[in-house]
């Protein structure tokens, strides 16, 4: 048991663990890039449709590593993906779901030889794997190289994103060499500036299973500085740029990924050894919640890989935590992930009245970024009545409007249809440093179920 953990948190807030986060004063994620800027957000949006960007991201990830003669059967055994062909050079979106067949987290898994893995983002998933590879019968190793604002070692890795028609391009020149084929989501070896690098085939910013769209390419530390150096040099006649701070969160709403999903722990006297394992100032601690959803129970906040685009990655090839209770789900109705485009009149509304309705107008809204919590759920409604939950609203672009990622109820999930999306947080006036004064609105949405061309 951690000396301060997950559930004493909870108790000692009260016991409600959807009133402690509601009330967690942090803001949105700051992605420690180097710059909010390189260029300006718009231009770093156009150029990775257009030619390519780099995106550095060595610092805001977690890489945890897995090593050992069991860890394929761990990750088999918590994971809804099947691993009958992983192995070396192959990666995954790993995700895995509670004994109730609830989504917990997702992160890249990259395959780096046949016994060691590492689980890359975010840190709900890995501390998930973590947990049961030291509470089962797992022959595992577990080795942490945490975010850097949290870490105070350097990293152990550079990695870096090359985004875009060109992204190919740009690394073949910057390898001096015809770069093989790598296919999608499986990882290529090779050598930029004499530095032996590896590379992931997978997209941040197009259509998902798109093969032309980049690669995230990583190496050791220590050779960062050279390896970045020759992308930028080979990039220049592509007109590539680097991207900044403010531009790399929107890179998800593009490529249809919703980043923080609230992991479905809170609850459940068989997560309460997870709770008490979890520590009591770690990220699920302090998941900050907002937006104009409010529900004092926080399973009404929790989703199913469904409801997140997930069935894809679902195989009931294998026996895993939560199976049982995930085939009841799939076999009933689910929501789905679509994409909600703001009305712009609205939007403008929204914007002009927050800026001068002295306090009766509406709800700030960040540009490209509108979140103001770590976590941010929005009600979204047809006809009055509750139809699904938005996330973050974004601006690209690409898009040419703002944008929500959402999950819906499925009979609703056409393209073109017509929903209300409410904007703003009355609940969080006064609870929240972010949340000014101001009046929850009604905004007009269109469902697109696939991503801007």
């Amino acid at each position: 048991m951690t000396a301060f953990n997950l559930q004493q948190a909870i108790d000692r807030s009260g016991g409600n663990p959807a009133r402690m986060l509601r009330s967690d004063p942090r803001g949105p994620y700051q992605f420690p890039i180097p710059q909010v800027e390189y260029a300006n957000w718009r231009d770093e949006q156009r150029v990775w449709r257009e030619s390519a960007i780099l995106f550095d991201q060595s610092f805001h990830m977690s890489d945890v590593y897995f090593r050992g003669p069991d860890t394929t059967r761990l990750f088999s055994d918590v994971g809804v993906n099947s691993f009958a062909t992983f192995g070396k050079n192959k990666a995954k979106q790993f995700v895995a779901v509670s004994p109730r067949g609830l989504f917990i987290g997702d992160a890249i898994l990259f395959g780096l030889d046949e016994d060691e893995y590492a689980l890359v983002g975010a840190p709900v998933a890995a501390n998930w794997v973590q947990f049961h590879a030291e509470t089962g019968d797992y022959d595992v190793e577990v080795t942490r190289d945490e975010a850097s604002m949290i870490n105070p070692r350097e990293r152990l890795l550079f990695r870096y994103q090359i985004q875009g028609p060109s992204a190919l391009e740009v690394v073949g020149s910057a390898s001096g060499a015809r770069l093989d084929r790598i296919k999608f989501f499986t990882i290529g070896e090779f050598e930029i500036a004499g530095v032996p690098v590896r590379a992931l085939n997978h997209t941040m910013v197009g259509t998902p299973g798109q093969e032309h769209t980049g690669l995230e390419i990583f190496g050791p530390r220590e050779h960062s500085a050279r390896v970045k150096d020759a992308l930028l040099e080979a990039g220049t006649r592509f007109g590539m740029l680097e991207g900044g701070a403010l531009s790399y969160p929107t890179t998800s709403n593009e490529s249809g990924w919703i980043a923080r999903p609230l992991p479905a722990i809170y609850t459940g006297d068989d997560l309460k050894a997870y709770r008490e394992y979890l520590p009591g100032e770690g990220f699920e601690a302090h998941a900050s919640l907002a937006g104009s959803f409010v529900s004092d129970s926080i399973e009404d906040y929790y989703l199913t890989p469904y409801d997140l685009g997930y069935g894809r990655v679902v195989r009931f090839d294998h026996d895993f935590v939560g199976r049982e209770a995930l085939e009841e789900i799939a076999a009933g109705p689910s929501r789905r992930k679509v994409w909600l485009e703001w009305d712009d009149e609205d939007t403008g509304r929204v914007i002009t009245s927050s800026l001068f309705g002295g306090g009766r107008g509406a709800k700030y809204l960040g540009l490209p970024t509108g979140g103001y919590s770590l976590i941010h759920y929005d009600r979204v409604l047809h006809d009055g009545a509750g139809v699904g939950l938005a996330m973050d609203p974004m601006f690209t672009v690409n898009h040419g409007c703002v944008v929500s990622l959402a999950t819906v109820d499925a009979e609703l999930a056409q393209d073109g249809q017509r929903l209300t999306l409410v904007w703003g947080d009355e609940a969080s006036i006064g609870v929240k440093p972010r949340v000014e004064q101001h009046r929850e609105t009604e905004v007009r949405v269109t469902v697109r179920t696939g991503a801007a061309s």
